[in-house]
């Protein structure tokens, strides 16, 4: 498949149109199929909050939005192009990055190593390493630590670190708060936050909502496989089940 820029649209194209777009997407695991018949719109600048309980799909549409998962059917849009087939590399050079459940960091490795080895997309290490460690000084500190020996707020910091350094016009994230304290939590959003404020769109995955909610411009909840209900983050948090919405 060719690639090529997000930003680069028909001169024809609507500006509003979103950024990223399942249409009826179904997806599956070999013959049991977890998605069925997805809809989901990501704008521009925008940060949606993708939740529900465990085993609802968040993590499968993540996967497709990622270029993991194939679209068995419906169909998977990027600015307006229909982008199904497109590999997670080629989804990575047009400007998605994902940052998976656990992290996704190479224990084994020091958070340098872990920093060199997303230089695969084009990005020079030391440009990677002024974008971690000018957001996170700590990482600074631990560059020649094992990555797997850091806390589980540092391994993430790391990990937003190695997708931030790649310029991503979308960024994808699941469960960010998997494993880690409340506080360290509320600060891991706060910097989500100030990244859709500097203009990336954001799609995130969350189990436990209030997390997320006071970031985000709008929700939606995943629920057997299929969006059940979007809207405003309020009026979502306001209206359902806190057994959907988490602690």
């Amino acid at each position: 498949m060719s690639v090529a820029t997000i930003e680069e649209r028909p001169d024809n194209a609507p500006r509003d149109e979103p950024l990223l777009e399942l249409s009826g997407v179904r997806a599956g695991y070999g013959s049991i199929e977890v998605l069925h018949g997805v809809d989901l719109v990501l704008a521009p600048g925008a940060v949606v909050a993708l939740l529900g309980p465990n085993g609802g799909g968040k993590t499968s549409t993540l996967k497709i939005c990622s270029g993991v998962l194939p679209v068995t059917r419906g169909e998977f849009k990027l600015a307006g192009r229909v982008v199904n087939g497109a590999s997670a590399s080629d989804l990575a050079r047009l400007g998605v990055c994902s940052i998976p459940e656990g992290r996704g960091i190479f224990a084994n490795l020091t958070v340098r190593e872990n920093l060199w080895i997303a230089t695969g997309t084009g990005v020079s290490l030391a440009e990677l390493e002024e974008v971690a460690y000018t957001r996170f000084p700590i990482l600074g500190e631990r560059r020649g630590q094992l990555a797997g020996s850091m806390s589980g707020g540092e391994q993430q910091m790391l990990a937003l670190s190695r997708a931030l350094g790649t310029d991503p016009t979308v960024l994808l994230l699941d469960e960010l708060s998997m494993g880690l304290a409340p506080r360290i939590v509320s600060q891991m959003y706060d910097v989500v936050g100030q990244l859709a404020a500097e203009g990336i769109s954001i799609l995130v995955a969350e189990q436990f909502a209030r997390a997320v909610l006071p970031i985000a411009t709008s929700a939606a909840l995943m629920l057997q496989g299929r969006v059940v209900r979007t809207g405003d983050p309020i009026d979502i948090e306001r209206e359902l089940s806190t057994s959907y919405l988490g602690g």
